[in-house]
């Protein structure tokens, strides 16, 4: 059974869902599912999480995931694992550590179905020059997202 929790955030409603007691989705609520909304002990540590992280207080996340993909897409979204709080990466250099540094747009489909955002960190990812492209939950969220980490980052130092 999948379960899933919905939770109220600066950038609106997220989805959190859960199978056998991993992380399996953290999206914008979508009708999309049938699956059941319950308060689970990993759904309740993932919004503990979430909250956290919006609130400039948390910097990385300790959550149990299982991350559903092709392989080629479970080695970007593991990468993206990588990039620490505050920082970015281009597609291509992405695709250079995971050893395939053409396939740059294949990096960019993968993050487009990355199905647990912010966790797995795939608003780290920006374009060449700095450019803000794509972004499963809207551009105006990626720049929430990275500007939310350039705040925190700096109070940090």
């Amino acid at each position: 059974m999948i379960y899933k929790k919905i939770i109220e955030t600066p950038i609106g409603k997220i989805y959190i869902a859960e199978e056998n007691n991993k992380i399996i989705e953290i999206n914008l609520d979508s009708k999309k599912n049938n699956y059941e909304i319950k308060n689970t002990k990993v759904l309740n540590l993932a919004e503990k999480q979430l909250l956290e992280y919006f609130e400039g207080k948390r910097k990385k996340f300790n959550l149990p995931l299982k991350l559903k993909g092709t392989p080629f897409q479970e080695k970007v979204w593991n990468e993206l694992l990588k990039i620490p709080y505050g920082e970015t990466r281009t597609y291509g250099e992405i695709a250079k550590n995971i050893e395939k540094p053409k396939a740059a747009r294949a990096v960019g489909m993968a993050n487009h179905n990355n199905p647990i955002s912010i966790v797995v960190p795939c608003h780290r990812v920006i374009g060449v020059n700095n450019k803000l492209v794509g972004y499963g939950l809207g551009l105006d969220k990626k720049q929430y997202l990275l500007d939310l980490e350039k705040k925190n980052f700096k109070e940090c130092l």
